[in-house]
C-alpha cells in the first residue's frame, strides 16, 4: 500500500446555503442541543429533497477544492449534536430541560426520562447518499457519548457516567452501520471534553473505547474549543488531552489555528494520526497557502508526514460559502506546496 502524506479533510459541518436555512437566526441562537425546525425556511414536505440539493453543493465543493477526504457537510442538521441525540429512545423531545451551557447560559436539552436505546439507524441513509454521489473517500461524524451525556438532563440513571456509558452503546450500534454503508472514516465529536476535563479524566477514555469496542474501520475523534462564531477567546492549550494517547481511537483531531496551539503537544501521540486544525475559522479572510505551509512544517517538526493530516480548526457552517471553498482551496494549495518542497508523495 503507497503512504500518503499530509491528506486533506474537514472536520464535519460545511456552509448550509441561504436559502435552505435561516443563517442569521442560526448565528443568533445558541448551538442547538434539541430539534429547531424553525430555522428551515422549506417547507417540511420538500425539506428533504431540498436537503439532498444543498448536499450535493457541499460534496462538489469539496471535490472542487481538492480535498483528499470529503464529508456530506452535515446539510440536514441543526447542530453537529442534535440530531443524533434526539432520535433515540429514552428521551423526551416534548419537553426538553435545560442545563447551564459551556457558556453558562441556560440551554434547553434532551430530558433524559428512561434506558436510553437506538432502535435504529439515524445517519445510515446520509452516508449511502454521500457514497453514491463521489468516488472519494468519505467521512461521517457522530456525536460523542461524553459529549451527549454532558449535553442532557438526567433523569433516570444514577449518575453520568452510567447515561455515557448507554449513550456509547448507541454509537456503536450506528458507527458500525455506517462503516457497513460505505464510510472510510467515522469521526465522533467530543468537544465537552475540554468543557469538562475533571469528568473527562474519570471516566471518557473508557465510554469513548465503548463507543468504538469492536468496530472496524478508521476512527477519528475531534475536539475543540468551540465554533469561531461562538466563542472568540480561547486558550492555548487543552485541559484535557494528551490522556488520549490511551483511548482506542486512529486518529485525534484538534484545533490548532485560532487558539495558536503549541504542536510540541503531537509528540505525546506517537501512535495517532493528527488531523491538525490549520484554518482559523474566526479569520474571515482567505489564509495564503504560504500562511498555512508555515504552519505544517512547524507541525512536521514534531510528527510524521504520514501521520499528519490537514483541516479546519472545527466545522465550517458558519462561514459564507464563498469563504469557506477558499480556505479549503488554500489548504489543499498548502500542503501540494509543502509536499513539493519535502518530495513527498
Amino acid at each position: 500500500m503507497v503512504q500518503r502524506n499530509l491528506l486533506t479533510t474537514v472536520v464535519g459541518s460545511y456552509p448550509q446555503p441561504d436559502w435552505l436555512i435561516d443563517r442569521e437566526a442560526m448565528k443568533s441562537a445558541r448551538v442547538p442541543r434539541v430539534r429547531y425546525q424553525g430555522l428551515w425556511r422549506i417547507p417540511e414536505q420538500f425539506l428533504p429533497v431540498a436537503q439532498n440539493d444543498a448536499t450535493l453543493l457541499a460534496i462538489r465543493d469539496m471535490e472542487r477544492a481538492g480535498l483528499d477526504i470529503i464529508s456530506d457537510g452535515e446539510i440536514r442538521r441543526e447542530s453537529y449534536s442534535n440530531r443524533f441525540a434526539t432520535a433515540l429512545e429514552g428521551i423526551d423531545i416534548d419537553k426538553p430541560g435545560e442545563i447551564s451551557g459551556s457558556g453558562g447560559n441556560l440551554t434547553l436539552v434532551p430530558r433524559v426520562v428512561g434506558p436510553v436505546r437506538r432502535t435504529g439507524p439515524v445517519q445510515v441513509a446520509d452516508v449511502e447518499f454521500l457514497r453514491r454521489n463521489t468516488e472519494g473517500r468519505i467521512k461521517v461524524t457522530v456525536p460523542g457519548p461524553f459529549t451527549m451525556a454532558q449535553q442532557a438532563l438526567n433523569e433516570y440513571y444514577p449518575d453520568t457516567e452510567s447515561l455515557a456509558m448507554d449513550y456509547a452503546v448507541c454509537v456503536n450500534q450506528e458507527v458500525k452501520e455506517l462503516f457497513q454503508a460505505g464510510a472510510d472514516v467515522v469521526q465522533l465529536d467530543e468537544p465537552w471534553l475540554r468543557v469538562n476535563p475533571d469528568g473527562a479524566r474519570e471516566y471518557a477514555v473508557r465510554v469513548i473505547d465503548k463507543a468504538l469496542e469492536g468496530v472496524v474501520g478508521v476512527t477519528a475523534l475531534h475536539l475543540c474549543f468551540g465554533y469561531a462564531a461562538v466563542v472568540s477567546d480561547k486558550p492555548g492549550s487543552y485541559d484535557f488531552l494528551t490522556e488520549l494517547a490511551g483511548c482506542c481511537v486512529q486518529q485525534i483531531s484538534l484545533e490548532a489555528a485560532q487558539p495558536k496551539l503549541d504542536l510540541s503537544v503531537l509528540r505525546q501521540f506517537p501512535d495517532k494520526t493528527i488531523i491538525l486544525g490549520v484554518l482559523d475559522l474566526g479569520d474571515a479572510h482567505v489564509e495564503t497557502p504560504g500562511k498555512i505551509a508555515t504552519t505544517i512544517r512547524e507541525a512536521l517538526r514534531h510528527i510524521s508526514s504520514d501521520r499528519l493530516q490537514l483541516a479546519p480548526d472545527c466545522g465550517m457552517k458558519y462561514l459564507p460559502r464563498e469563504t469557506a471553498f477558499g480556505k479549503l482551496q488554500a489548504m489543499v494549495e498548502a500542503a501540494a506546496m509543502v509536499k513539493g518542497s519535502l518530495g513527498l508523495n
